[in-house]
């Protein structure tokens, strides 16, 4: 995607000798293999870390190539810098990068795919990086909406699931004072069931469920209400009763 981050990183890679053609990506070295966004990545995401510059500008430089490579592999090196010896990164520059890509009108499915398997699957993270791209903001998300805000609220609570009951209940509570983003807070609950590491309080989940403002043909509501009912925690801890509650729901 065209940013300025974007344009930065394409020229940071014209400096590695790298440059994109009608089809791909090639590389000085080997000027007759065509390279995939993903190869890119993979080759010089990581070398980003390495570069003479503070903390702060490696961040932002890396951001950049995910603008413009949109792969998920930068993610992960982004991850691997925060964690590594010269970690962590400066958690400022870090979460605004990810913010600012959760509300651009563009898909952000390396930012989601991001956020839900590397930081929210993992519980020495999930809480510090939910609400630094959601919790700490939803009062002002609900008070004061605007269309970049409400995108990331969304895509933020569809990929929850993973994050802890506790640490996320608050956040999926007062975003029910907001319609736009029922369904949202729905695909969440889903997800918190479905999803392997996926984690909620079936009561608590039941009661927020009941709340929701949603067409009454949503798919999944009617089996989802009655696992819920059922005290039913995570798909993977109860196997066969979502099937038992769809086929009682059809």
């Amino acid at each position: 995607m065209k940013t300025q981050a974007g344009e930065a990183a394409g020229r940071w890679l014209a400096d590695q000798g790298v440059r994109r053609v009608r089809d791909g990506w090639v590389s000085n070295e080997e000027l007759d293999v065509l390279l995939t966004a993903n190869q890119v990545a993979h080759s010089w995401a990581g070398d980003v870390f390495a570069e003479d510059l503070d903390a702060a500008d490696q961040v932002r430089l890396a951001f950049g190539l995910l603008d413009l490579l949109d792969d998920y592999w930068v993610t992960c090196e982004i991850r691997f810098a925060h964690a590594g010896a010269e970690g962590p990164l400066p958690p400022d520059v870090l979460w605004d990068g990810y913010r600012q890509r959760l509300e651009a009108d563009r898909d952000a499915a390396a930012v989601t795919y991001s956020l839900w398997v590397d930081w929210f699957e993992d519980h020495a993270t999930s809480a510090t990086a939910f609400a630094e791209v959601l919790g700490n903001d939803i009062d002002r998300v609900v008070a004061e909406p605007s269309e970049a805000m409400l995108r990331r609220a969304g895509r933020v609570l569809e990929c929850s699931g993973p994050v802890r009951w506790t640490v996320k209940e608050r956040t999926y509570r007062t975003a029910m004072g907001l319609p736009a983003l029922h369904a949202a807070v729905f695909r969440g609950l889903l997800a918190s069931f479905h999803d392997v590491y996926g984690d909620l309080e079936p009561t608590a989940a039941l009661a927020l469920l009941g709340r929701l403002i949603l067409p009454t043909e949503t798919q999944h509501l009617a089996a989802l209400r009655h696992v819920l009912a059922a005290g039913h925690r995570n798909h993977c801890r109860s196997p066969g009763a979502w099937d038992d509650a769809v086929r009682f729901c059809s």
